[in-house]
């Protein structure tokens, strides 16, 4: 190489080098770790990640520099409930009226909603077709399409008619095998059902350990799979090294599903007092949809949804919040999940104001979307705090969290990896 080639070269590494380093200026910044606000810092990335934060000085002339300095910020939020693969849920049917690559497309645009909410990683927990959801992850981190980082399940474990199985169709309906693919009949069948489902690269297994309020002939509080399927389940995914939640409205289905070893139980509408001591005992996370009821509620009133289906939810609504009331006081472990997808995605902050009214300070729910929910997915080394070492996934807003919970759904920027998302 000539010494003009040599030099060109390594001014180019030097460009290339500045351009993977970039600084954002944080009026306030919410330290979710030590519990405090800092104001005016300076969050210096490097590759993505976030390598210091110190008080601001001055400009610096290393690489650009985002001013967020009117702004409060904060750690990207987390979802630990969300579908983003398809449309809301609707109709009985509505599943069987689109393709699985429509399915994927329509989950592209909700997850551009979703991160452009300030949820900068969710952990999908089932779609209709099976690994749909893996297509959406990868087409993420590829780059093709915009969204938050993404661990999913590939689909969920049910029992044949169960509260995760298409129901109220005509007894000759056919429903396609992809739909079909978590559909276990004994132990061992489930055991070969979750060995399947980690084959495909899932980050996690879901089960449906007792019945739906959104499934027609289901009971929420009845439990479904037998503990001896469950457990296959869950033994299977800790060979791969991979946790496992399970839908549990009701406490029998729920102390099954403890006793079997998941890591969450999601939803808890109906779980006693044993229930809520044994997940608080083995380190179960609950994660409680509490804001879906109120939304099932108006909507499914004005859209004519089964009245199966209104009588349940009112039947759990009120209990889920008693019940999430009780697990607050009793200090089990919570992570922030919506059920998103049951409501339309990009409201998932409208569950932050519930989560105070119904026992938790402000700190403590920003908390259980950022560290508890990267604590869950075991990724607490990448995300959930904007220390050092962690992605630079932050948001930015206007005003005091801490004052007034609900300003997390007006959010004025999103950066993941360091980059700022265009959000129209």
């Amino acid at each position: 190489m000539t010494v003009a080639g040599a030099i060109t070269a390594f001014a180019a590494s030097m460009t290339a080098a500045a351009e993977d380093v970039n600084y954002i200026r944080a009026g306030k910044l919410i330290d979710v770790e030590k519990e405090t606000v800092l104001s005016d810092q300076l969050i210096r990335v490097e590759n993505g990640r976030v390598t210091a934060v110190t008080a601001f000085s001055e400009a610096p002339d290393e690489g650009p520099l985002t001013d967020w300095s009117a702004y409060t910020v904060l750690p990207g939020l987390a979802d630990m409930h969300t579908h983003l693969v398809g449309d809301i849920q609707g109709g009985i049917i509505d599943p069987l009226l689109t393709t699985g690559a429509e399915d994927v497309l329509a989950g592209a645009g909700n997850a551009k909603k979703t991160l452009c909410a300030g949820f900068t990683t969710v952990r999908d927990v089932g779609s209709w077709r099976a690994f749909t959801d893996v297509a959406l992850r990868d087409a993420i981190n590829k780059g093709y399409v915009e969204g938050p980082r993404m661990a999913v399940s590939g689909g969920y474990f049910t029992i044949p008619g169960g509260g995760g199985a298409i129901t109220g169709l005509a007894y000759d309906a056919k429903v396609p095998e992809d739909m079909t693919r978590g559909v276990v009949r004994g132990p061992e069948d489930a055991r070969q059902k979750a060995r399947e489902f980690l084959q495909h690269r899932v980050d996690l297994l879901k089960m449906i350990a007792t019945g739906a309020v959104l499934t027609v002939g289901t009971d929420p509080g009845l439990p479904e799979l037998s503990e001896e399927e469950m457990r296959a389940i869950v033994d299977e995914g800790k060979k791969y090294g991979k946790k496992t939640t399970a839908h549990a409205h009701g406490a029998e289905g729920a102390k099954m599903a403890v006793r079997a070893g998941v890591a969450s139980i999601e939803h808890g509408s109906l779980l006693d007092d044993e229930a809520l001591r044994m997940m608080k005992r083995n380190g179960v996370v609950l994660v409680a949809d509490i804001y879906n009821g109120d939304y099932i509620n108006e909507v499914g009133a004005e859209e004519d949804w089964p009245e199966e289906t209104m009588q349940k939810n009112r039947d759990t609504t009120d209990t889920q919040r008693a019940v999430f009331r009780k697990a607050v006081d009793m200090g089990v472990k919570i992570a922030f999940g919506t059920d998103a997808g049951v409501y339309p995605h990009g409201d998932n902050a409208k569950q932050m104001p519930y989560m105070v009214k119904y026992g938790m300070t402000p700190m403590q729910a920003i908390r259980s979307a950022t560290l508890a929910a990267a604590e869950l997915l075991d990724w607490e080394q990448d995300t959930g705090a904007l220390s050092p070492g962690h992605y630079a996934d932050m948001i930015a807003i206007e005003g005091d969290p801490l004052e007034d919970i609900s300003i997390l759904s007006n959010i004025k920027g999103v950066i993941k990896g360091g980059r700022e998302v265009h959000c129209e």
